[in-house]
């Protein structure tokens, strides 16, 4: 089967837990009027169990992100001009999936059938145009967690989130090598887009910039 036809131009917000994924998700749709589709972790009804026994439902909660993004990508892939998701569906791969197996939290032969439907899966979507990587130490996702206050993320180990931080790190640098996408890494252990003008302008600029290439006008 082969893939869709693209109408519009897909921009992903990548990031680990924490990192403000959500945030500039929302700063850019209130900036740019750009479609925004939001990863909405509340409404996976596996993540309050997810979080209490990972063992148990490590591959529930990641088939149902996986479905959720599949279908967000097909939606916005057939509607012209700029869509925002604010996960990617190779981070569920190759970050979660991943460092779920790697740490004994999913079945040997649950990640194989995982990958399996997540390799048919993305033969029918094309890669995002832009991805927008929010680098952040652990220290840092730790406290955006305590902030925000998801009673399920009170359970989340430390050593699952360093995992995943040094997962995210492999994957974007492998993500780089594709030519087809660009690629804006922000610092966000020095970088405050939510409360500091300078810092918010300097991402909407960069974000700007990097998508004046994909349509003679912007907004």
């Amino acid at each position: 089967m082969a893939a869709v036809e693209k109408r519009g131009k897909l921009i992903a917000i990548a990031g680990n837990i924490g990192s403000g994924k959500t945030s500039l998700a929302k700063l850019v749709e209130r900036y740019f009027k750009w479609n925004v589709f939001y990863e909405l972790p509340d409404d996976n009804p596996y993540i309050f169990d997810f979080y209490k026994d990972m063992k148990r439902w490590s591959f529930h909660l990641q088939i149902f992100f996986l479905q959720q993004r599949f279908n967000h990508v097909m939606q916005i892939i057939k509607q012209p001009g700029i869509s925002v998701i604010d996960r990617t569906i190779y981070e569920d791969a190759y970050v979660f999936a991943k460092t779920l197996y790697e740490k004994g939290l999913m079945d040997p032969r649950d990640y194989t059938t995982y990958t399996r439907l997540f390799s048919a899966m993305v033969e029918l979507i094309p890669y995002p145009d832009v991805v927008v990587y929010l680098k952040a130490s652990v220290p840092t996702i730790v406290d955006q967690i305590y902030k925000r206050g998801r009673p399920y993320e009170r359970f989340i180990d430390i050593d699952y989130l360093g995992t995943l931080n040094e997962n995210y790190e492999q994957w974007i640098k492998d993500f780089m090598k594709n030519q087809k996408t660009k690629v804006i890494i922000v610092d966000m252990d020095r970088t405050n887009f939510v409360d500091n003008e300078e810092h918010r302008n300097q991402v909407l600029e960069r974000l700007r910039t990097a998508v004046q290439g994909l349509f003679d006008k912007v907004v």
